[in-house]
C-alpha cells in the first residue's frame, strides 16, 4: 500500500476510536446526571402540569373503595415511603424526573412505569437492563397488579396499598 494510503487508514481508525469514547462518555454522564430538558421543553412539561393541577382542583376523584391508593416502599433504600396513584402514571428509575427516585446501582434512570387502564393497574419494565420482577417472576411486558402485588426493583420492593 502507498504512504498516503496507510495515513488515511491511521486517520480513519483514530477518529472511529474518539467517537466510541465520546459516546461512552455520554452515555456515562446522562446514566450518572440523567438527561438533558432544554428550556422550551420544561416550560412545555410546566403548562401540562398546571393544567392537570387545575383539572384535579376541578374535580377530585374519590377512589372506589377496596382500590389502592398508593404505592409504598416495602424494602430498600427509601422504605416507609408512600407515593399516592393520584399522580399515575408513576415512573420508576434513578432520574430527575422519575416519580419514585430510587438511588440503587441495580436501577435504570427510567426503569419502570406504573399506570392504570380502567379499574386495573399495571407494571411495566421500560427495557431495563435488570429487570423488573412482579412476585419472583421477571416481566416482559404489561402485567396486571393488585392490592399487595410485590413489585421487585433492583433492591427495592414495592407494593400497592389502600
Amino acid at each position: 500500500m502507498s504512504e498516503p494510503t496507510l495515513v488515511l487508514i491511521r486517520f480513519a481508525y483514530l477518529a472511529i476510536l474518539w467517537i466510541f469514547v465520546l459516546a461512552a462518555i455520554s452515555v456515562i454522564r446522562s446514566d450518572m446526571f440523567g438527561a438533558r430538558v432544554s428550556r422550551e421543553a420544561g416550560r412545555g412539561q410546566e403548562r401540562r402540569a398546571a393544567k392537570a393541577a387545575a383539572k384535579q382542583r376541578a374535580k377530585p376523584a374519590k377512589p372506589r373503595r377496596g382500590a389502592p391508593t398508593g404505592v409504598a416502599i416495602v424494602e430498600g433504600g427509601n422504605r416507609g415511603e408512600v407515593v399516592p396513584l393520584s399522580a399515575a402514571p408513576l415512573l420508576i428509575g434513578r432520574g430527575n424526573d422519575a416519580a419514585i427516585r430510587l438511588d440503587d446501582d441495580y436501577v435504570s434512570t427510567r426503569h419502570a412505569r406504573i399506570a392504570a387502564s380502567g379499574d386495573q393497574w399495571y407494571v411495566e419494565d421500560l427495557g431495563s437492563t435488570n429487570g423488573t420482577y412482579v412476585g419472583s417472576t421477571r416481566i416482559t411486558q404489561a402485567t396486571a397488579i393488585s392490592l399487595g402485588t410485590q413489585i421487585r426493583i433492583g433492591k427495592t420492593i414495592l407494593e400497592l396499598r389502600k
